[in-house]
């Protein structure tokens, strides 16, 4: 029976560590931003736990929703990357990357009190992924690289040490799987490219200077392909049936591409196949891009998720956050993931959920006119609604009283409001490290200290009086990316964010002042979109301007019935998508949305139409 509704929006809602790292940035400034990445999530002991990257703890939860970062001993690999923790009967077992020497292995059967045993380790290793499997024998995965694949080797189930030789499982295919390919949209290198690079790897097999069988103009793309090889990482295998679902990540962290594909097999060790449904996680648009290295859980009523990074990547490339979506496996076995509407609120009750229902509540803010007390050069207020954590609001440096700036958006109308989701952003920072971030591989020091983030919403319904949301101001805690949520609902036409304090004194900068809740007029009519494959891993869909439409999502699929892909866009126009894999036929449909609801367009069968792509590519 569902029990309380609570309300996710991605990212997870939890204090993102800063860390300074003992390098500097073009200005000479030592590099500082908040990081989480590569999660690990496991549900053990009646309990959910997140470890990610430069945390120095695990997220604990008893809901999904609701997460607490729990500090862990000093013992533990807190600075390594890319953690693997994984069950097996009463014990987790952790481990994590350090790459430039061995790499130990611990365990528990209490993970915030521990003790933790160390198990030495034998060799290093760089994403590391454990696995039990059901008839007692373990494996482990390992590998993040742009010229070597991802490894497989079977384990001692009690040393943990390999048994026999380690096994070349997942090689990149950049000429042939699309998101593969690096840069945002696949868009790195030009497709020829790519062409010579799968002829050069075919004749690497039995000539020993394949560079000679190319002119020098091939040469020269040949270099560019081979500069731009995807990273082939994040290895996390899952058991469904009788088949192994080995998932991977590709083609690096600061692209909004970066998306979790998957791999099939009847044995852990292979041979494995590309599965049809590929990138299973994967999320190039909306506020928040990015759904890669992660991985996929079942939790207490059997409902599958999926946890992966999403990217920043504006302080620094590793600038990054962790979201969590609906998963699981389709009647044909396919591994999928909804990220359809992936950075908004959605309901979580404890019980069994519709993987693929829609949000319950719209995008109010979305193109709507915003307006500040002050703002900085190219920081205007618009930036603060745009849809694009990318760039934020900032207030003016000569502000007298950070404190009293304030971001407001008139939503143009009264609307039921239910949620408004707050996202921080962290501008220009130039100051000292709290501690020296010292020598070593990742020379950086992450920050535990207990930060602030404060803020208060109020609402109006004329712009001239004003009633108090909610306060948040001195809580004590520091939330980056916060949620309000009012399920009964309140009436107002501006939002406004003020009394805002955030981390070191910095002015505060919003990249998303985001407001959802339902408008009382029609949907979006059916979209209109024509829709060209312009190449082997490439198409482009060009969409019809829609009266009343706030912005359309692009979805695809190997068959009309499994469209689970989705690229979300707020401008009508040509759009390049470029995640398809070569061979494969596909179907499309555009769906519409508004204030007041979504309006699904119809299916065609993507037809290929070669030609070069140019002029205004929306993005």
């Amino acid at each position: 029976m569902p029990g309380v509704r609570k309300y996710i929006c991605n990212p997870v809602r939890v204090n993102y560590r800063y860390q300074f790292q003992n390098s500097a940035d073009e200005a000479g400034k030592l590099k500082i931003c908040r990081e989480a990445a590569d999660p690990s999530m496991i549900c053990f002991g009646g309990r959910y736990y997140i470890f990610a990257s430069m945390t120095l703890g695990v997220w604990v939860s008893d809901d999904l929703v609701s997460w607490e970062n729990r500090r862990l001993p000093d013992g533990l690999p807190l600075y390594d990357y890319a953690p693997d923790v994984r069950v097996r009967g009463d014990r987790v077992y952790l481990c994590a990357s350090r790459g430039y020497g061995t790499c130990d292995r611990w365990s528990t059967r209490d993970i915030i009190n521990g003790p933790w045993e160390r198990m030495p380790g034998s060799f290093p290793f760089w994403d590391p992924n454990l696995f039990f499997d059901d008839d007692g024998r373990v494996y482990f995965f390992w590998g993040s690289s742009n010229c070597a694949p991802i490894y497989g080797v079977e384990l001692d189930p009690v040393t943990l040490e390999p048994l026999g030789e380690k096994k070349e499982i997942i090689w990149g295919r950049p000429s042939e799987i699309g998101y593969e390919r690096m840069g945002d949209d696949g868009g790195e290198v030009p497709d020829e490219a790519w062409e010579i690079y799968s002829r050069y790897r075919k004749l690497k097999e039995t000539e020993p200077e394949p560079e000679k069988a190319f002119t020098e103009g091939e040469r020269k793309l040949l270099r560019e392909a081979l500069d731009a090889r995807p990273f082939i990482e994040g290895a996390w295998l899952d058991r469904h049936g009788d088949r192994y679902y080995l998932q991977y990540s590709a083609p690096g962290t600061q692209f909004n591409t970066y998306s979790d594909g998957v791999y099939v097999s009847k044995s852990p060790l292979g041979p494995y196949v590309l599965a049809e449904n590929n990138p299973y996680s994967y999320m190039p648009g909306g506020f928040f891009t990015g759904a890669g290295h992660g991985s996929t859980m079942r939790d207490l009523s059997g409902n599958w998720w999926h946890a992966s990074t999403m990217r920043i990547s504006v302080r620094h490339a590793f600038e990054r956050r962790v979201g969590i979506w609906p998963a699981g496996f389709d009647g044909d076995g396919e591994l999928f993931c909804n990220q359809r509407y992936g950075d908004w609120p959605m309901a979580v009750d404890g019980s069994l959920q519709d993987p693929w229902r829609d949000p319950e509540w719209m995008l109010l803010s979305a193109r709507k006119k915003a307006a500040a007390s002050s703002s900085s050069e190219g920081c205007g207020p618009e930036k603060g609604i745009s849809e694009n954590v990318r760039e934020w609001w900032r207030p003016s440096e000569d502000t007298a009283d950070p404190g009293a700036e304030w971001l407001s958006v008139d939503l143009g109308k009264v609307f039921r409001v239910h949620a408004v989701q707050v996202n921080f952003a962290d501008g220009e920072m130039d100051i000292p490290s709290p501690k020296d971030p010292g020598p070593g591989i990742f020379d950086r020091y992450i920050d535990d200290a207990g930060r602030r983030t404060g803020w208060r919403l109020e609402a109006s319904s004329d712009g001239e009086t004003w009633a108090v949301m909610d306060d948040r101001t001195g809580t004590g805690t520091d939330l980056s990316h916060d949620l309000f949520v009012s399920e009964e609902g309140i009436d107002a036409r501006y939002i406004r964010l003020c009394g805002m304090e955030v981390p070191f004194g910095q002015l505060p900068c919003v990249s998303g002042l985001r407001v959802f809740g339902l408008g009382d007029g029609p949907a979006p009519g059916i979209p209109g979109y024509s829709a060209a494959r312009t190449g082997d891993m490439d198409m482009e869909v060009r969409i019809e301007e829609q009266e009343g439409a706030l912005g359309y999502n692009i979805l695809f699929g190997q068959s009309p019935e499994k469209l689970y892909h989705s690229y979300m866009v707020m401008e009508a126009g040509r759009h390049r998508v470029g995640a398809l894999i070569k061979g494969r036929e596909y179907w499309v449909r555009v769906d519409a949305f508004n204030e007041a609801g979504i309006t699904e367009g119809t299916v065609k069968k993507l037809i290929y139409h070669r030609t070069t792509i140019k002029g205004d590519i929306k993005r």
